[in-house]
Formats: structure tokens, sequence, C-alpha cells
């Protein structure tokens, strides 16, 4: 579904690349994420992908069209959801929908279903001005879908939420995928990433230094062992061990036959610790 190769881009009036020379593919119906701190180029190659940004070196092609070259009618196919909510404020949230979808050809989604699937049917007929900075993610996400795209671009996509409705729109986020569309989705929120990506890139001051799959990624760089907790005497131990040949560990299966145990867990890396051992920073 989209092809990038060898990309480059910097912006006008500076000398440093932004981009330096990133390379990779996204298939259809994937869930691909870009992890990095804020500055590192993720926002710059999701305005590349999507066509705002032009003057950029090397090869783009989203569904088949080069980006440089695509019409109006591009923009029937890809959804967008920046980090700041681009709405209009004297609009309430169903005029809002409303008027979105006017500018597309095709079947469109029904605003007030949409709205409710955000849990703002209640708000509906509010003014955007009036809402709330979670109320404007929720129904920027819901106009990022109301003409159906095959291509959804979504930029921290949680970003201002409560754990409820940050659980809505990763639902949604995962129903999409399963009818086939296509998610870029750009976060510094190693979580949400780990929850939703099928694959995820690391990308750092313009490079791409990883790509894989989250749980590939966490078993590769992880430590080979778990750790089991277990109460003794009123009070909690804990012990480690290498998970080869730990099903013959006289030790371990000690444990287990004469203590009481409260968890037992592999201790797999997280992808912030993986990224800041491959590139020396956090993702904040």
């Amino acid at each position: 579904m989209i092809h990038v190769e060898n990309l480059r881009y910097t912006y006008p009036g500076k000398t440093e690349e932004v981009l330096k020379g990133i390379s990779f593919r996204i298939d259809e119906g994937e869930i691909f994420g870009f992890l990095g701190p804020s500055g590192a180029g993720k926002s710059t190659t999701q305005k590349t992908l999507i066509g705002i940004l032009k003057d950029y070196k090397g090869t783009v092609q989203v569904a088949g069209q080069d980006i440089s070259a695509v019409d109006g009618s591009f923009y029937n196919d890809i959804g967008v959801s920046f980090e700041l909510p681009n709405l209009y404020s004297r609009l309430t949230g169903r005029e809002n929908l409303e008027f979105f979808a006017s500018l597309y050809k095709g079947n469109t989604q029904n605003p007030l279903s949409l709205l409710t699937r955000l849990n703002l049917e209640d708000a509906a007929d509010t003014k955007v001005n009036d809402y709330s900075k979670g109320m404007k993610m929720r129904l920027n996400f819901c106009r990022a879908l109301v003409h159906d795209p095959r291509i959804v671009f979504l930029d921290e996509p949680t970003s201002g939420l409560d754990p409820v409705n940050a659980k809505r729109v990763k639902d949604i986020i995962l129903e999409l995928k399963a009818r086939g569309k296509t998610i870029i989705l750009t976060t510094h929120n190693m979580n949400v990433a780990d929850e939703l990506c099928d694959r995820v890139a690391f990308i750092n001051e313009g490079e791409l230094a990883l790509i894989d799959s989250p749980r590939a990624l966490k078993i590769e760089k992880g430590e080979k062992s778990l750790r089991l907790e277990y109460r003794e005497d009123g009070r909690t131990g804990a012990r480690d061990f290498l998970l080869q040949g730990l099903g013959e560990n006289t030790d371990f299966l000690k444990l287990l036959k004469e203590k009481e145990i409260e968890t037992i867990h592999s201790k797999e890396a997280s992808l912030e610790d993986i990224f800041i051992r491959t590139t020396g920073r956090g993702l904040l």
C-alpha cells in the first residue's frame, strides 16, 4: 500500500536534512507505527506521505500513486487526524462532520453514528468552541473517518484522552484493521504502539534505526529469563531463572511445589527500553 525509498527532506531555509534517506514499506491492512521523540522526523514523514510536503527527494508511492503527482481525488482514499485538532469552532460537532463529509465523493458515514461511537452524541449540537481538549481530539478522529477512507493517518490518536475514551479509539482502530484498512500511526507513546501495531519503526534524528513487530523486538532484545514471585513467612520473595532448561531446573520446580506463587512473568524489554538501547535517547 505504501512504498518509500531513500526519502530525504530539508525544510525551506534550512541546511540540515530532517529525513536522511529512510526506506520502508507498509502493507495493505497493516497498522504501522512510527515511534520516536519529538523532532525525530515522525510528523515530517507523515506530512510527506499525505502530500503536504512536496520538495522531497527519493521515491514515495501511496496506493500505487507517486505522491508528487496525485490530484485532489487522492484525498478520497485517505483520512488524517493531526495531533492538534483542525476544526471549525463556531460550528457544532455534527455540523463539522457534515461539512467535511460534503467535500468527498462517494459514500460517507452518518455523523451522529460516528459521534455516538466516540461518546459525543450528547454534544452533537454543541459548538466546538465549548468542547474540552479531549472532546476535540475525539471529534478530530471522527473527521478522519467520515468518508470511510482506505488509508488512515493518525498522529498521537489517544493524546489528551481519559482511559475509557482512549480505549474507544483503540478499539475502533483495531476494527478498521479488521475491515482491511491501512493505518499509519505516529506516536511517542510506546504502550499505544505495543497494543495496536503490527510493526513499528524507530525513527531518530531523521533515520530509521529498527523496523519489526513489537513482539519480535521484545523477544530479540529482552532477557531470556523469567521472574517468579512467591510468599514466604508472610513476605514476598523473588527469584530470576533462565528460560533455557527451565523445565529441569530443580530450584524452580521446588519453589513451584513448596511456595505460594504470586506471579510468574518473562523479562522481555519494553519498546522504550529497546529504543533507548538502540538510539541512546528516550521517547519524550
